[in-house]
Parts: C-alpha cells; sequence; structure tokens
C-alpha cells in the first residue's frame, strides 16, 4: 500500500469569492461543490490533471483556523505553492488581470518564486523549477 496526497485545503474568508478567484483567475477547475451546513464543500483541481489533487477552500470559521491564516498573513508566509512551467508568463498575465503580488518574481538557490494575495486571507507562492 502506497500512501498518497489527493486532498488538501486553503482556509479562505469567503468560498464564493475564493472560488471565482482560483477558477476565472488563476485557472484551477471546479471539482465538487455541495451543501456543508451553512458552507460548502468546495474542492478545485488542475485542469490538466483531472482526477487528480484536490485543494478544498475551507471556510475560516474556525477560530484557530482564522487566527493561523491571519498570523501567517500578517507575517507574509504563503499558505500554498502551486508550480508553473514559465512564472514570467504567469506574472504577466496574472498582473494584467489585476492581482496583486507581494513579491515579484525572484530567483533563489532552490528555483524561481513569486508571492500572490489570493484576495480571500491568503499569500500563495507560484514556484518554477
Amino acid at each position: 500500500m502506497t500512501m498518497r496526497i489527493k486532498l488538501t485545503s486553503v482556509t479562505v474568508d469567503d468560498q464564493a469569492k475564493a472560488l471565482a478567484f482560483y477558477t476565472e483567475v488563476l485557472g484551477f477547475v471546479l471539482k465538487r461543490d455541495d451543501p456543508a451546513g451553512e458552507y460548502r464543500a468546495i474542492t478545485i483541481e488542475a485542469q490538466d490533471n483531472p482526477g487528480g489533487i484536490e485543494m478544498m477552500l475551507e471556510p475560516n470559521a474556525y477560530p484557530p483556523s482564522k487566527a493561523y491564516q491571519e498570523a501567517a498573513r500578517k507575517d507574509g508566509i504563503p499558505v500554498a505553492m502551486f508550480f508553473v512551467d514559465d512564472l514570467d508568463h504567469e506574472y504577466q498575465r496574472l498582473t494584467g488581470l489585476g492581482v496583486e503580488f507581494l513579491q515579484e518574481p525572484t530567483r533563489n538557490p532552490w528555483g524561481y518564486q513569486a508571492v500572490l494575495d489570493d484576495t480571500c486571507g491568503n499569500y500563495v507562492m507560484l514556484h518554477e523549477e
């Protein structure tokens, strides 16, 4: 038996706004959107990897989750990292769509990275190997 990642999550302060940003701006696709009490169980996945890893857009209603999200944002810590083939292209595309970046594309010993604001309380890193 091999262990694998099938689902991960990011805490968001507005699920509808997050769904729009992650699908319409970043280009992920909706995998599922089911009622979950007063919230929704929303997952997205990469367009080019249907059936692959899903990311849940988790509401930050749980106080410790909200506190973690706020602390990570205050300290400028990205909560997720997405790999891209061409960071310069993605940076130009996203800035053209009005996405704000905390860090412009920067070369580091471990890769080429930029950090964006997801508009839902988080910073997200884009990484090109």
